[in-house]
């Protein structure tokens, strides 16, 4: 909804970017944070729908919820389909997250568990919201 909510940036496209261009970009946009969506290079890349990178004024983020959902709206406003109706992977800095569908066209994520910076791999908690719904047409 126009006016509402927590604005966040959508670049779709942004394989042919660099890191340092993004970061640019995200300054520029003045938002808490900017994505930029690819195509997944995840060796699973088979299971994942999009690659993002997330980023704010100042560094890149491996992860955060509201970009993972406003990515997720943002590509299926834009006509995407999932690879499997009703869920929808998400490669980013923590791995693969995995987001499904609701009724009444919200969708929720089971985020990854906080790691500490030696930690090895992310572990899911079940789903924890249902904030990203698409506007009835």
């Amino acid at each position: 909804m126009p006016f509402k909510g927590n604005p966040l940036a959508v670049i779709f496209d942004a394989e042919g970017l660099s890191g340092e261009r993004m970061q640019q970009i995200a300054r520029w946009t003045n938002l808490s944070e900017t994505v930029f969506l690819m195509p997944p290079t995840d060796p699973r890349a088979d299971r994942a729908d999009y690659r993002v990178r997330i980023f704010t004024t100042a560094v890149e983020l491996p992860f955060a919820g509201h970009p993972t959902l406003g990515s997720t709206h943002a590509l299926r406003d834009a006509g995407y389909e999932p690879k499997t109706p009703g869920r929808l992977v998400q490669e980013c800095g923590v791995g693969l997250v995995t987001l499904e569908a609701r009724d009444g066209g919200a969708w929720a994520l089971a985020a990854p568990d906080a790691r500490s910076a030696n930690a090895s791999t992310p572990r899911c908690r079940p789903p924890i919201s249902t904030s990203a719904r698409r506007p009835a047409r």
